[in-house]
């Protein structure tokens, strides 16, 4: 594909309407929580496609875009997502995590049960790809963690600003992920998001 300029469509706004949709923007956004208490409620296809289209809209190194989304909704695949990543998150509560890490997680009662990985209607899994194969040759992608970074930001608060709630989840290692969703070994899992409704109980931790 030859690279070819086009002009940029911008229309200029009054810096009233700028300080508005500031305002408006964080007002939303600052309501945005890390919620492990979902309902099993499904959410329209439509909903996630167009968040991920937005993050697709990401800047990213060389504009080579080096990521990979993959939404679960099958109950059998995120069952087996549950069972790997709870195996991890056992072995770092027991042996791997510093006093003083267990010590900061204490306030949010986190531990190595998530059942919030099977009871949630839907997981994103995010891959960054350190590389792409097209026609069995290697095409490097670069500033791969950052391009990704910040694709999954926009991700995020696409998801939050459409009325939906979620929660990064990192276990290490996460190499898992690729045996189940069947993805290639030069892509690296980046960060699992859990997305769906809270439940009409649920609690959030709060520093008083």
């Amino acid at each position: 594909m030859e690279y070819q300029p086009i002009k940029l469509n911008f229309k200029e706004l009054p810096i009233k309407e700028i300080k508005k949709r500031s305002l408006e923007f964080y007002n939303i956004i600052k309501k945005r929580n890390s919620v492990r208490d979902f309902k099993k409620s499904k959410i329209n296809d439509k909903i996630i496609k167009n968040a991920i289209l937005a993050a697709g809209t990401s800047p990213s190194g060389a504009n080579l875009q080096p990521w990979h989304f993959v939404v679960i909704k099958n109950k059998l695949i995120k069952k087996k997502i549950k069972i790997a990543a709870e195996k991890e998150e056992y072995n770092f509560y027991k042996n791997k995590a510093p006093k003083e890490w267990l010590n900061a997680l204490k306030p949010l009662g986190t531990n190595s049960n998530k059942d919030f990985l099977e009871k949630a209607p839907l997981l994103i899994a995010i891959f960054e790809k350190k590389y792409e194969l097209k026609n069995n040759k290697k095409i490097k992608n670069y500033y791969v963690k950052e391009s990704v970074g910040i694709a999954t930001g926009i991700l995020i608060s696409s998801l939050h600003y459409s009325g939906l709630s979620m929660l990064t989840h990192t276990p290490a290692p996460m190499k898992f992920l690729n045996k189940i969703l069947k993805r290639p070994n030069y892509e690296k899992p980046f960060v699992l998001l859990i997305v769906g409704l809270p439940e009409k109980n649920c609690k959030i931790p709060f520093y008083a």
